[in-house]
């Protein structure tokens, strides 16, 4: 199985596919997007992206694409423990505290935004496109006075000193990470699943006025439980959104059906990113160091 994923090697959707598939060829990508047009031209089996962190939200760009694009279903979700690290090169471990530049994904920034605030207030934060990027580009230019943050195991790979543990603002930092694939799946059978969840993105028709609150009650006075609804730009215009919704049951429930043929009869268009299983994965960050 080839698995493509936010590259390079390291980035926590690195340590996300390690857990989920041990056994696989892992393709690193650049970008998010292009590991998702890997999957829907079959350059590899599986995709994994991120989707949702617990401190920053939705990943928008994963959304985004996934809405306004054609893409193989979500076939299960995996929830890794995220720990962010200030790291060096080892020949500004010394000085780590004079550092001019500090690089990470945007998310990992925000993530550490209290830290940053506190310990390196004016120092200058540039964005990656992962946090391994990041520690690998540092490793590279060893000449330089700048800092990483990212996981420990893009501190081993890329041969960088951590400086500071777990420098993010709040202890409990997970991210969602989605499987797309066009078939089926098997994931590592060390992972339990904890609950069925489908997802799905509603477009509402123009000029209704309580539409939203349709579309809510045909999920509340079935009592289907929604565990999320986020609203995104439809980027057609000033006040056109569409909303993700996260639903507590899988596709085959018939009252989730029901729910949803009735919204498309409101005049609301559905879009289902898939149905699938939600896993717990366990960051052994040392262990799955290559």
């Amino acid at each position: 199985m080839r698995v493509g994923y936010l590259g390079p090697k390291a980035t926590f959707t690195d340590i996300a596919v390690q857990n989920t598939f041990p056994d696989a060829e892992r393709i690193a990508y650049t970008t998010i997007p292009d590991c998702l047009n890997a999957v829907k031209c079959r350059e590899v089996d599986v995709a994994i992206v991120p989707f949702e962190n617990a401190l920053e939200g939705t990943v928008h760009l994963t959304i985004d694409y996934l809405y306004h694009e054609i893409n193989p279903p979500i076939r299960a979700e995996v929830i890794v423990p995220i720990q962010q690290h200030l790291m060096v090169h080892p020949l500004q471990t010394n000085n780590w505290t004079e550092v001019e530049k500090i690089l990470s994904h945007p998310h990992a920034l925000a993530q550490c935004h209290q830290f940053l605030h506190q310990q390196f207030r004016g120092v200058t934060l540039e964005q990656f496109t992962s946090t391994a990027a990041a520690a690998k580009y540092i490793s590279e230019h060893p000449e330089l006075k700048l800092a990483a943050i990212a996981n420990e195991m893009a501190a081993e790979k890329y041969h960088l000193q951590i400086v500071k543990e777990n420098i993010h603002d709040y202890h409990f930092n997970h991210t969602r990470f989605i499987v797309l694939a066009h078939e089926d799946v098997k994931v590592n059978k060390e992972l339990k699943p904890l609950y069925q969840k489908t997802t799905i993105m509603v477009t509402l028709p123009s000029d209704r006025a309580g539409a939203l609150h349709q579309v809510l009650s045909a999920f509340a006075w079935r009592q289907i439980n929604l565990s999320k609804i986020e609203s995104r730009p439809l980027k057609t215009g000033l006040g056109h959104y569409f909303f993700m919704i996260d639903i507590n049951h899988e596709m085959q429930n018939q009252l989730v059906k029901n729910a949803l043929e009735e919204i498309e009869v409101l005049g609301c268009k559905v879009k289902v990113l898939g149905s699938y299983s939600s896993y717990n994965a366990v960051n052994h960050e040392k262990e799955v160091v290559s």
